[in-house]
């Protein structure tokens, strides 16, 4: 068996297991789950019939919330997995996998994580502040923001928002992945569990799904959000490209922004841990039909689209 050394990353309590393509092995002799090191990083070997870490297996096995990767926290499994890897065309590059094993998409939270653990490998950008890294919705770019610690505060800019759909009372948008954003009252009042995975496998979404988000307007004027993600299949504590999504629908929907700069607005949300804010300009909906397409139609909903929060090594 070949073996790697493993990360674990928090971004707003969404949680990921990353690596390194090419990180000197450290010959661990274990099983996926794996043994602390001096370092407080995890070493875990790769079965001899997986195809790489991103092997789907492999991934649901280090994933499992039961039985899987178990970080210095004490919290075992993660929400997904990570690689940060060499790209011809960046600073490197970022692969995302869901714990179910699907990739595939972008992650907000992964984004804003694999800038640190770029940071923390010791990779400089190649030019200026901010790291440009190739994701699988395209290129982005990431800058630390501050320190304190192994916790960062990490600004990324996300793809154009497209494809803006009024369906089923809510809002369907693509920000990287496929989102439903539904405004409610009181989010703490919703069985995220259950309405979660009724709309996420609601047919107007098919075949590919899409992750649900439940936000309500704060008296503050902030928004709250509960999400309920598809690949993992429950919700999460955060999910980076929901809250963008939310952020941009509360516009579309007319809920006020937070604060507003010239013709850039910004929206401050709420995830289960820790506070995040975007930062877009607006841009018009696209209103040729009702249903979701993956093909961006004419026009974006936004662009020049920031996420803003923290990124944390946990072992």
């Amino acid at each position: 068996m070949s073996s790697v050394r493993l990360f674990k990353y928090s971004g707003a309590g969404n949680d990921f297991i990353v690596l390194a393509d090419g990180f000197e092995p450290v010959g661990h002799d274990g099983v996926l789950a794996g043994d602390f090191g001096s370092e407080g990083t995890v070493s875990a070997a790769l079965p001899e019939e997986a195809s790489g870490y991103g092997d789907p297996e492999v991934i649901r096995r280090l994933c499992d919330r039961r039985t899987g990767f178990k970080a210095a926290d004490g919290r075992i499994g993660a929400d997904g997995l990570m690689m940060l890897s060499p790209s011809a065309d960046a600073d490197f590059r970022m692969e995302y996998y869901n714990s179910d094993g699907s990739g595939g998409m972008m992650c907000g939270n992964g984004g804003r994580c694999i800038v640190a653990f770029a940071d923390f490998l010791g990779i400089r950008p190649a030019e200026g502040k901010a790291f440009v890294f190739e994701a699988p919705d395209g290129l982005h770019t990431g800058e630390i923001l501050s320190r304190n610690g192994s916790r960062c505060i990490v600004r990324l800019k996300m793809i154009d928002a497209f494809g803006l759909k009024r369906v089923l009372g809510g809002r369907f948008l693509n920000t990287g992945t496929r989102h439903f954003v539904l405004f409610t009252d009181d989010v703490e009042a919703v069985d995220v569990a259950a309405k979660g995975a009724e709309l996420r496998w609601n047919p107007e979404f098919s075949p590919e799904g899409a992750n649900v988000n439940f936000v309500s307007p704060l008296p503050d004027g902030s928004l709250k959000i509960r999400t309920f993600e598809k690949g993992v299949e429950a919700e999460t504590l955060a999910c980076g490209t929901g809250i963008t999504a939310a952020a941009i629908a509360a516009w579309n929907e007319g809920i006020p922004p937070a604060g507003q700069d010239g013709d850039i607005v910004r929206y401050r949300l709420h995830a289960r841990t820790d506070e995040l804010s975007v930062d877009f300009r607006p841009g018009r909906p696209d209103t040729e039909d009702s249903r979701p397409r993956e093909v961006p139609q004419p026009g974006v909903t936004a662009s020049d689209v920031y996420l803003t929060g923290p990124a944390e090594r946990i072992a």
